[in-house]
């Protein structure tokens, strides 16, 4: 991060930003992965941040709605309906909402990063990713616990840190970098 130029944006929006898509989104989302949702019914119901981001678009920025919009939401709403449907007893109540609640926080990041403006995206996303690790860190000794940290950190293979570093870089600066 320190070789990276800091955009020219307050640290409130780096925070908030950093924050809400790494804690709030992936935090949220992997807790829910555990044990309360299946990755494959994780990765479609993420997805209702579409709703949540025009929303807040709505809100906050005075968009309206067009017709062709609403009927593709209205498309989208109802084939959310038939996958709640047909989900099977993997799926729990308390991991459809914090798979949902981690989609409000993946529209709140889109939000932050529209505000922000036209800034270097690699610059954002590196020192907005630094705000992301205080609470990732409290929720994982939250909930592994200190010693599950250490037994993980002290038995890592070469594939589990080639994972780190392609959702570190790949994913994070780069992935995310293109879509904000």
């Amino acid at each position: 991060a320190l070789f990276v130029a800091r955009p020219d944006v307050p640290w409130r929006t780096l925070a908030a930003y950093g924050t809400l898509i790494g804690a709030g989104q992936f935090g949220l989302m992997f807790i829910a992965m555990r044990a309360d949702i299946t990755p494959g019914l994780a990765s479609l119901v993420i997805q209702t941040q579409v709703f949540f981001t025009i929303g807040l678009a709505m809100v906050f920025s005075s968009e309206r709605l067009k017709r062709v919009q609403a009927a593709a939401l209205a498309l989208a709403a109802c084939g959310l309906a038939v996958i709640a449907w047909h989900t099977d007893a993997a799926t729990t109540p308390l991991g459809l909402a914090l798979v949902l609640a981690a989609a409000v926080c993946w529209a709140g990041g889109n939000t932050v990063a529209q505000r922000a403006g036209k800034v270097p995206i690699l610059g954002f996303m590196v020192w907005s990713s630094l705000f992301a690790v205080p609470p990732l860190l409290v929720l994982s000794l939250w909930l592994e616990g200190p010693i599950a940290i250490a037994q993980g950190l002290s038995q890592a293979g070469w594939g589990t840190w080639v994972a780190v570093l392609w959702q570190s870089i790949g994913n994070t600066l780069f992935g995310y970098g293109a879509w904000a």
